[in-house]
């Protein structure tokens, strides 16, 4: 190892215990809505369509919901008892409840309680990595085998807002466990965090605000660049090392310019990108992204995986795909599977799903 490697190799977070993913699963709700038909209600007052249409989130369904589904998707393919997991954790930023955790709803639902530690976590769009790393401490000390971790959001935008176009639902869900029995190692995790507010929504504040051009380069890129470099100088790998890599997508062109700052390749990044059919889905983006990767993925394979979260931070992930994942991969629903089951629907609709229209 390289000296500058040496350095940094003890800024990153691994456990005693090697760790991995045992099983995943996504949940994308089926609803659609063309950025062509924001367009055309607000008069492109964005001036132009960032994607080409995202996930909305129909009426009976939430954070719990799309994180049920999930789960039950990721306890298909690990075969793990429910009774098994030691916890269930859910990064998002648009939890049902103020004051009620929805991850006790969901533990409940899977058949995980009552021995379970259970908590909701937040930190804008990387509250659902925030959920793994936590997940592979816990049973990277031994303190667990199995640990649920789970990201998901129904992203709110004020209307007429830039963000209207983008914000979209979604979840992802990973079972944590030991790496001897995993489809994917995860090999080593660096975080990179700063007090960068480039994106925030105060308590009683129905919708979000962000800083505009702001939060693209002392925000995204910044926190992203520097914990992807952090990470592979860390680890002595550069961008050829790795068969893909996925990054947060708020939008279509900043994974992509990323990408290219950091010396990847359209081929590495594009079976992640899923940014332009469901939009932005917060917590569960990059976690979204990966299990995309993860369908598709051989034995073998390494994956960079990069999410970032407003206000501000980055975990950088180091994962290695194992000779398990091909007989898992096919237990539930593919990430591909759900993108193509849409319904297209038109602007009045989406109001009326997530209730834009208030009637006092």
């Amino acid at each position: 190892m390289k000296p500058e490697a040496e350095s940094k190799s003890s800024l990153l977070l691994k456990p005693l215990r090697p760790v991995g993913i045992i099983g995943y699963g996504s949940y994308i709700p089926q609803y659609r809505l063309p950025a062509k038909e924001v367009a055309r209600v607000w008069k492109d007052s964005v001036g132009g369509l960032p994607i080409k249409e995202k996930a909305v989130a129909g009426l009976d369904e939430d954070v719990v919901t799309i994180s049920i589904e999930a789960a039950r998707n990721a306890l298909a393919r690990a075969e793990v008892d429910p009774a098994e997991l030691r916890a269930v954790w859910i990064g998002s930023e648009s939890h049902p409840y103020a004051v009620k955790p929805s991850s006790t709803i969901v533990a409940e639902a899977i058949g995980a309680v009552p021995h379970i530690q259970a908590a909701d976590f937040e930190f804008a769009c990387k509250a659902g990595t925030e959920t793994v790393v936590a997940a592979m401490g816990l049973v990277g000390s031994q303190m667990a085998n199995y640990a649920l971790a789970i990201g998901a959001d129904t992203a709110q935008a004020k209307p007429g807002d830039a963000l209207e176009y983008t914000a979209g639902a979604g979840g992802a869900a990973f079972i944590i466990g030991p790496a001897e029995n995993s489809l994917a190692e995860i090999q080593a995790v660096y975080s990179y965090v700063s007090d960068t507010p480039d994106f925030w929504r105060r308590a009683y504040q129905k919708y979000p605000e962000h800083g505009q051009r702001f939060t693209g380069e002392p925000a995204y890129f910044k926190h992203i660049t520097n914990a992807a470099k952090t990470l592979m100088e860390a680890r002595g790998t550069n961008a050829a090392d790795y068969s893909y890599v996925v990054f947060h997508q708020p939008n279509m062109k900043f994974p992509q310019r990323v990408a290219r700052q950091l010396g990847f390749k359209d081929e590495q990044i594009k079976p992640g990108l899923l940014s332009p059919v469901i939009g932005n889905t917060y917590a569960a983006a990059m976690l979204i992204g990966l299990t995309a990767v993860l369908d598709i993925a051989k034995p073998g394979d390494r994956i960079l995986a990069v999410s970032f979260g407003s206000g501000a931070g980055s975990d950088a992930m180091d994962i290695r795909v194992t000779e398990l994942v091909d007989e898992r991969k096919d237990k539930a629903l593919s990430t591909a599977a759900y993108i193509a089951r849409r319904i297209e629907i038109d602007y009045a609709t989406y109001a009326r799903f997530r209730g834009k229209i208030v009637m006092k």
